[in-house]
């Protein structure tokens, strides 16, 4: 059995950072690539550190280019999976989403609310 697609949790991932937002092109003509619809494809890099990991960097292909998502951006990934590729005797992961978002600030603790380290002053 081979699985195809294989449907993530992003939420698992930990935060994630945009790093880099590049329009897909072919290598030998310079074109930007497209899906089925005929949407231009758009490559986010993207570091994730899931919690007790080391920071990764995935490139996540998503149709259409994603607005508002700059570098620097923490970003969610919708719909996001991951592929078994094999071209020309090459293979490998990728990760492709239905759309990469700005995610919502975070919730901060009110002002004056610290965790305490057990000591007073």
């Amino acid at each position: 059995m081979t699985l195809k697609n294989l449907p993530l949790d992003a939420a698992r991932l930990g935060v994630a950072l945009c790093v880099s937002v590049e329009a897909k092109t072919d290598p030998e003509t310079g074109e930007v690539k497209t899906d089925r619809d005929g949407k231009p494809v758009w490559a986010v890099g993207v570091a994730v550190r899931p919690e007790g990991r080391k920071t990764a960097l995935i490139e996540v292909s998503v149709a259409g280019e994603p607005s508002d998502v700059m570098v620097g951006q923490v970003v969610s990934l919708v719909g996001l999976e991951a592929f078994w590729w094999e071209m020309n005797g090459r293979a490998g992961l990728a990760y492709r989403a239905e759309s990469v978002e700005v995610a919502p600030p975070a919730a901060r603790p009110a002002a004056g609310a610290r965790a305490s380290d057990g000591a007073s002053k």
